[in-house]
C-alpha cells in the first residue's frame, strides 16, 4: 500500500486497521489475503468482503403453505423498451 502511485498507501493502511474496531484479526487477515490475491488493497472492498463473508446465505421462499401465491402471474419482461435505449432493435 505504501508504494500506490497516488500516495495514498498510509492512509490505506490506516482505514484498513480501523476495520479492527468492527472484525476480528482473523477475520481482517483473511479478508486482506483474499483482496490482495485479486490484486486489491483499498480499505473499502476489505470492508465489503468482511461484511460479505459474515452473512449467512438466504433460504429459499417455498410456496408451500401459501397456495395463493401459486396463481399470480407475471409477464415476461418486454426488453424492447430496454434496446430502445442503445438505438437498437431488440432481437428475440
Amino acid at each position: 500500500m505504501e508504494r500506490t502511485p497516488d500516495g495514498l498507501g498510509t492512509k490505506e493502511f490506516i482505514r484498513v486497521l480501523l476495520l479492527l474496531e468492527k472484525a476480528s484479526p482473523e477475520e481482517l487477515s483473511a479478508a486482506v489475503e483474499y483482496a490482495m490475491g485479486l490484486g486489491i488493497a483499498d480499505a473499502d472492498t476489505i470492508r465489503v468482503i468482511v461484511e460479505h463473508r459474515r452473512e449467512s446465505p438466504v433460504a429459499l421462499f417455498c410456496l408451500d403453505s401459501r397456495p395463493h401465491l401459486k396463481l399470480v402471474h407475471v409477464p415476461p419482461t418486454d426488453i424492447t423498451a430496454y434496446a430502445s435505449l442503445l438505438g437498437q432493435e431488440a432481437s428475440t
